[in-house]
């Protein structure tokens, strides 16, 4: 039988065992090797930090499977399946599981060069990509990135390939600034957003920044953003709250005339899709132009997850990536 986490109640998470049909025609056994906490969606989830009668409430149903990501070997495929074999490596968009059938289409090739714990960034990648894609980045244009979690540190990366600049990571915890840096960042301040915006401006050459991307998903961060963005400028809501009665607008949105744009992994159009993205993000790692270095900081067994989840919990400024190997 197959294992999978599993969570039963409020902070209460587990392993369960599981029967795994065979593949049918047109899908893949895909044996897990590793998958990836998204500590933000997960622990919303894990301590129902969430308002009742939000997109979260609904979803969050008992038992829950967390995670979303994961890197395995093809280990048999149905009938018909042309573009995997077994043998091959791919990523999933799968949670915490030690195997899963899923249709060929769903699987993407990794490039040997990529390990088996880099591949399941390519979901937050995936994921901070939409952000990145309606915040219009381009050569030499301002951008601040608040929240340098995983999602953030993804974001901060696709803002360096864009060429923007300068790139501003605000954070009140210094080991993930000290990340952002390694990851391209030309300036961190450790400090909550509402007590940067001087300094951000000075920065910014007395303005504020073009774009103000909120990766953190709380929503005491969404009026500091107003108040951060230039005139003109964009606030791109790419952490999503578990409390969005409590996201409030200000006069900063009519007095400086700001977009605010949201962006969420089901926001993909046939021109920025996960494939694409997905593909893109392996080639940039392969090649180098995508920095990953140093961002999984924990790895556990699953039958570890309890201390795993009161990690990330309990010791958010020691953690980024906690990853779970099902090897």
């Amino acid at each position: 039988m197959e294992r999978r986490l599993v969570f039963t109640g409020k902070c209460q998470v587990g392993m369960e065992k599981f029967d795994l049909p065979e593949p049918k025609a047109g899908e893949v056994k895909v044996r897990t090797l590793t998958s990836l906490m998204s500590t933000g969606t997960e622990n919303i989830v894990f301590n129902r930090n969430f308002d009742s009668g939000t997109h979260w409430d609904n979803w969050v149903k008992y038992p829950f499977y967390p995670g979303y990501t994961a890197c395995g070997i093809v280990e048999k495929a149905g009938e018909g399946v042309t573009s995997v074999k077994a043998g091959d490596r791919v990523a999933i968009r799968r949670g915490h599981a030690s195997a899963h059938v899923v249709v060929e289409n769903e699987c993407i090739a990794v490039p040997e060069k990529v390990s088996d714990e880099d591949v399941p960034w390519f979901k937050l990648a995936k994921i901070s990509a939409m952000g990145a894609k309606v915040a219009d980045l381009s050569l030499g244009k301002s951008v601040v990135v608040v929240g340098a979690g995983p999602i953030g540190q993804m974001a901060i990366r696709w803002c360096v390939a864009a060429g923007s600049y300068p790139i501003i990571a605000v954070d009140s915890v210094a080991m993930r600034i000290e990340m952002a840096k390694r990851g391209g960042v030309t300036h961190g301040i450790v400090k909550p957003l509402g007590e940067a915006i001087d300094e951000i401006n000075s920065i910014c050459g007395g303005e504020g920044p073009a774009t103000v991307i909120d990766s953190t998903g709380h929503h005491q961060v969404f009026s500091d953003a107003l108040r951060a963005a230039k005139k003109f400028g964009k606030v791109v809501i790419l952490g999503d709250t578990g409390s969005p009665a409590s996201q409030h607008l200000s006069s900063d949105v009519m007095s400086k005339g700001l977009h605010i744009v949201a962006a969420h992994d089901c926001h993909e159009t046939p021109d920025w899709d996960f494939r694409l993205i997905s593909n893109l993000f392996f080639e940039m790692v392969r090649s180098e132009r995508f920095a990953l270095d140093g961002l999984n900081t924990h790895k556990y067994k699953p039958g570890q997850c309890a201390e795993a989840y009161r990690t990330a919990n309990e010791k958010r400024g020691e953690t980024m990536g906690i990853l779970f190997d099902w090897r």
